[in-house]
């Protein structure tokens, strides 16, 4: 988020504002104050030029947000009965969404469960306000970073050889690029898995497998992959992009920050966007294919820069059981993106492509 004057501040504490009060700020234009009790800074604030400045669930003394709005900033306030931060300023993080023992009174599973009823006006408004700030929080996040995409299927167990699969690709392509999900379990946990642990990768599968799938208790499934992140002393950072949409498929706890939205369709354009360094599809279903096709359809319109490889692994699976290579190959023909499109039947197939087509797009070479 971007004002014509600059780049957006977020001041998230007392401190931060007074500290920038003090140090002679006279307008507070692009200034995203969020969340403080500003009951004795009214004063203050009014003596500034308050013009584009917007004030996020702030409480300010008596009849003083009327006179901050007339000044021209944006006041919203807080929605009362609203589960999560509407206006938090950053991703969650593991601890963000399991924050209690037992999951069903974690953050995760109260949002849930009050997405599923909220259908007042005001709910609908604070869901909209929310994703919007999550999405602010994600383009600040991904802007200096090469993200590579892993989708796969929900229904992945911890045990299988498809996961270790997964989470063998997660892990290298971690070693240069910053992986990102669809922030699920299945192969979106693997993937993250692999992104996150720099060694020991057979150990945690290992452990794991005692919980193979978040059915029929999440609690479970989660509390051991906990154990694993909490003996992880040097995780690599890896993102996760899930959605209360989906709310019964728990996020997973290996993603490092995640994005999580009550909206789908724009979760699901963001996380294809986000994507820059392109995308590697395993094995899925209805999700997986209509990533493969909405994907498809960005580089299908895409100039020669703005395509991103698309990477399909498993050639008996998009051929036969799910046969949508035969149907991607003809929709790339003669376009700018053919050269782009992949079909490959291993995970040291899949990093090559990615791996090489990231070098040749920066000029050079990632290192070995």
């Amino acid at each position: 988020m971007k004002h014509s004057h600059g780049r957006v501040v977020d001041v998230t504490t007392l401190a931060d504002l007074d500290r920038r009060l003090a140090g002679g700020a006279q307008s507070l234009t692009g200034w995203r104050v969020v969340g403080l009790d500003l009951t004795e800074r009214g004063p203050a604030l009014l003596e500034r030029s308050l013009g584009q400045a917007l004030f996020l669930g702030c409480e300010f003394a008596d009849g003083y947000d009327d006179d901050v709005r007339r000044a021209g900033a944006i006041v919203l306030p807080d929605i009362p009965g609203i589960p999560v931060d509407t206006y938090r300023a950053t991703l969650y993080s593991p601890g963000d969404l399991y924050d209690a023992p037992r999951y069903d009174d974690t953050l995760d599973a109260r949002t849930y469960a009050w997405s599923r009823h909220g259908t007042s006006p005001e709910d609908a408004l604070a869901m909209a306000l929310h994703d919007h700030h999550v999405d602010a929080a994600l383009a600040a996040w991904v802007a200096d970073r090469d993200v590579v995409g892993v989708m796969g299927g929900h229904a992945l167990e911890r045990g299988s050889t498809a996961y270790a699969a997964a989470a063998r690709l997660g892990h290298a392509l971690g070693d240069h690029l910053t992986v990102a999900t669809g922030g699920g379990p299945g192969a979106m946990e693997a993937a993250n898995l692999g992104a996150f642990l720099p060694d020991g990768l057979d150990g945690a599968l290992a452990r794991l497998a005692t919980v193979p799938s978040f059915q029929p208790d999440v609690g479970a499934w989660a509390r051991v992959a906990l154990d694993v992140v909490g003996e992880t002393t040097d995780g690599r950072e890896s993102l996760g992009i899930p959605t209360w949409h989906y709310g019964h498929e728990p996020p997973n706890v290996f993603a490092t920050s995640i994005a999580k939205f009550f909206a789908n369709a724009p979760r699901e354009a963001l996380l294809l966007e986000v994507c820059t360094a392109g995308i590697v599809f395993l094995p899925g279903a209805g999700g997986t294919v209509q990533e493969i096709f909405q994907d498809a359809c960005e580089n299908y319109y895409a100039g020669r820069t703005a395509v991103a490889p698309m990477v399909l692994l498993g050639r008996r699976y998009w051929t036969e059981e799910l046969p949508v290579w035969p149907l991607l190959k003809a929709l790339a023909a003669g376009r700018v993106m053919e050269p782009h499109v992949h079909l490959v039947d291993s995970v040291e197939e899949a990093v090559e492509v990615v791996r090489d087509t990231v070098s040749q797009r920066d000029g050079g070479s990632l290192p070995a």
